[in-house]
């Protein structure tokens, strides 16, 4: 039995591997991502994260798509109070940005969406720095005191903005952020490291880092010469043109190599493992492409191991 991890400062216990909701409604239809939900819960996942906007960027779609197939696959499941839900606002074409407003009507648009009364986790999608906190905070606790959130989180966000934040949320005995979702990985580390890094640190804040497998060039599947057929697959090749990108994939591949385990699951173990983290986010489009993600839960590297991959990513 996989143990489960607490959520920063939260009564949340989740998974230590967050199932991205970006590819539902998007390249895998209503079928699959049924599919790939009841894998995911079968081996013991509970973390489900997804956004208002998923998936606008498709031709055809409105935003939302993901939320409303969570919600009916909840609903058919009869499974709410086993999984812990994330969505995030600002994105939907409807509902942009973080105005008090709009973030007390995107919340409830995601609620009727997702078919149930409270989001267990609702992230700010990407900051906006016109927009005081003050603002943002008072919003999202009116959210939580009317029961329809339990607790609040950050995506996309400066360590000064985010610093701000619980700072005010201190001062004023508000709601307060317990988790963030930073863009982290083995090919992208300063993009949490460092600053904003330390103060979720400091403020006892879990990250869930999106991105966790560089768009998947961090699964081993893009090599130099190979053809992948993913709609992703220009973002992840741009990796294999740099030196850190070859050096990474060399690490990888032995560390994979002596516990006979995926790339994919190798490269999630190390993320899993960095201070802060409590559960790096993956998607999987088929459920064919689950066992590389879940493995996470169960793979621990030594410290030479950790180390090893730490030096082939500086």
């Amino acid at each position: 039995m996989t143990s489960l991890r607490k959520l920063g400062s939260s009564d949340l216990e989740v998974f230590p591997l967050a199932l991205g909701g970006n590819v539902f409604g998007w390249t895998a239809d209503w079928e699959q991502s049924f599919a790939v939900l009841d894998a995911y819960t079968a081996a013991g996942g509970n973390f489900v994260d997804t956004a208002d906007s998923y998936s606008a960027w498709v031709e055809g779609n409105q935003g939302g798509e993901s939320e409303t197939i969570i919600g009916e696959w909840i609903k058919e499941r009869g499974n709410r109070s086993d999984v812990v839900i994330a969505t995030k606002v600002s994105q939907h074409p409807d509902y942009q940005g973080l105005s008090a407003a709009n973030i007390k009507a995107a919340a409830d648009a995601s609620l009727r969406r997702l078919g149930t009364d409270h989001i267990d986790l609702y992230y700010t999608h990407f900051d906006q720095p016109e927009v005081p906190v003050e603002e943002i905070i008072g919003a999202l606790d009116e959210l939580v005191r009317a029961g329809k959130v339990r607790h609040i989180a950050a995506s996309n966000i400066s360590a000064e903005r985010l610093r701000e934040s619980l700072d005010f949320s201190e001062r004023e005995g508000l709601a307060r952020y317990v988790a963030l979702q930073p863009h982290y990985n083995l090919v992208s580390r300063d993009t949490y490291e460092g600053e904003l890094q330390n103060v979720a640190e400091r403020s006892g804040l879990a990250a869930v880092p999106y991105y966790a497998l560089a768009s998947g060039f961090l699964t081993g599947k893009y090599r130099p010469g190979t053809t992948v057929d993913s709609a992703r697959a220009q973002g992840a090749a741009k990796h294999l043109e740099t030196e850190r990108g070859q050096k990474v994939l060399t690490a990888l591949d032995e560390v994979a190599r002596a516990h006979g385990a995926e790339v994919a699951t190798v490269a999630l173990a190390w993320l899993a493992a960095q201070p802060t983290v409590a559960a790096p986010i993956a998607s999987a489009r088929t459920v064919e492409q689950l066992p590389a993600l879940l493995g996470v839960a169960q793979l621990r590297l030594t410290e030479e191991e950790l180390g090893k991959l730490t030096r082939a990513s500086a």
